[in-house]
């Protein structure tokens, strides 16, 4: 929580305000945006609830994925080709699906 606090002190006085917190075991938390994957393993996953409003904080090693399963699939089917040499095309063009597709084709 907050460093140099008592948690037993924290969670009754969090307690007294109305705010509940529960965590929530997960192993893996994916975050999906228009661009890239946010990928958070071993996370730590607290519910916070707070005047009739839900949050979520989540603590733990975060890595980028700036290719999604999706573009592989698509550049798989469209080229038809695998989807490891599906990846490794988008991987040479930064995930430019266009370019990873009509280099595939053009190397058939």
């Amino acid at each position: 929580m907050m460093p140099g606090i008592n948690p037993q002190l924290m969670k009754q006085a969090m307690k007294k305000m109305g705010v509940k917190q529960e965590e929530i075991e997960a192993t893996q938390v994916i975050i999906k945006t228009p661009s890239k994957n946010l990928i958070i393993n071993n996370p730590t996953v607290q519910k916070i609830s707070m005047m009739g409003e839900e949050s979520l904080q989540i603590t733990g090693d975060i890595e980028e994925e700036s290719i999604s399963e999706d573009d592989i699939k698509t550049v798989s089917e469209q080229a038809g080709v695998s989807k490891e040499k599906a990846k490794e095309a988008l991987e040479k063009f930064n995930g430019d699906l266009a370019e990873a597709i009509l280099y595939l084709k053009s190397n058939e």
